[in-house]
């Protein structure tokens, strides 16, 4: 049997990547998956999709989501702060951390660093723009953050941030967080029902 692979689109200061991140890494590793995790830049996956900012939207769509989100905080027993003093936040930099991590340590770090990030901006009031914030995520994890946070400004952590971005936008991403598994994709934290049956395979 083939192991089943699952590319991981996010983007960390995501409420959504982080209502659903805990689900995802616990039913991808019931499901044997490899699990590629790829950061994209939100913004230019908007851009390109015909997705708007946050503050652009119309106010219906606006209230609309906090609604969505107090539901979903509720229903998981995951305590979100509605109105997070650092959001909108710009989450490229901690998108690079996380490609740096994979590439020091592997998806288990990545993933990892994935969900103190939105922990971070969603329950404990930090900035996730700010260097020290990042280092000190890192350290949290053990991990050596002033050297992992100096890997992610390199060149090859934004080369890699611009491919997977690219790699959304060939798999026809529009919005954060969504999984691909063989080419079929899975848009948002409250698909993960349909991904789990689709990596259960053909019912018998």
């Amino acid at each position: 049997m083939n192991t089943p692979v699952i590319d991981y689109y996010l983007a960390p200061q995501s409420p959504w990547t982080f209502l659903g991140h805990a689900r995802f890494a616990a039913l991808a590793q019931a499901a044997g998956a490899v699990v590629r995790v790829k950061p994209v830049d939100l913004a230019r996956v908007f851009s390109l999709s015909g997705g708007l900012p946050l503050g652009q939207r119309a106010p219906q769509r606006q209230s609309y989501r906090l609604i969505e989100l107090r539901r979903f905080s509720a229903l998981l027993g995951i305590p979100l702060n509605l109105a997070p003093r650092h959001f909108p936040v710009a989450g490229d930099a901690g998108a690079r951390l996380i490609i740096a991590g994979e590439a020091a340590h592997g998806a288990g770090v990545a993933l990892a660093l994935t969900h103190a990030l939105g922990r971070a901006v969603w329950q404990e009031e930090r900035d996730i723009a700010a260097p020290a914030t990042l280092i000190d995520l890192a350290d949290d994890l053990g991990l050596d953050g002033a050297r992992l946070f100096a890997e992610s400004e390199g060149d090859a952590m934004t080369a890699a941030y611009l491919r997977h971005t690219e790699d959304a936008l060939r798999d026809e991403v529009f919005g954060a967080p969504t999984y691909v598994l063989a080419g079929e994709r899975f848009w948002g934290q409250d698909r993960l029902d349909l991904l789990e049956r689709a990596l259960a395979g053909p019912a018998r």
